[in-house]
C-alpha cells in the first residue's frame, strides 16, 4: 500500500507564493516520476509539472517561469514552488506518483488533493 501526503495549499493574494509538498511512503520498489496536476471547478484535470527520477522536468506553458518542481529522492518527496500566483491558478492540486511496486508491476497513484486559492 502506498500513501501520498500533500501539504502546503491555502489562500494567497495574486502575486504571492506557496510551496506544495507531497511525501510518498509504503510499498515502493522504485519511482519513475512524481508530479503535480490541478483541477479547477468545471474543468478537466491538467498537468502542472512533472519530474523524473533522473531530474528531468516538464511544465505546463501556463506556469513556466513561475513554478518550480523539485524532488528529494531520499525522502520520496516532491515539491512545487509557486511564485507570482494568479487567480487562474486557483484549483485543487493533486500529487501524482508513477512507480513500480515490484520490478514488473507499474502503477500510478494520486494524492487526496490540496486547495490553492488565489485572490485578485
Amino acid at each position: 500500500q502506498v500513501q501520498l501526503v500533500e501539504s502546503g495549499g491555502g489562500l494567497v493574494q495574486a502575486g504571492g507564493s506557496l510551496r506544495l509538498s507531497c511525501a510518498a511512503s509504503g510499498s515502493i520498489f522504485s519511482i519513475n516520476g512524481m508530479g503535480w496536476y490541478r483541477q479547477a471547478p468545471g474543468k478537466e484535470r491538467e498537468l502542472v509539472a512533472v519530474i523524473t527520477s533522473g531530474g528531468t522536468t516538464d511544465y505546463a506553458d501556463s506556469v513556466k517561469g513561475r513554478f518550480t518542481i523539485s524532488r528529494a529522492n531520499a525522502k520520496n518527496t516532491v515539491y512545487l514552488q509557486m511564485n507570482s500566483l494568479k487567480p487562474e491558478d486557483t484549483a485543487v492540486y493533486y500529487c501524482n506518483l508513477d512507480f513500480y511496486l515490484v520490478p514488473s508491476l507499474r502503477f500510478v497513484d494520486w494524492g487526496q488533493g490540496t486547495q490553492v486559492t488565489v485572490s485578485s
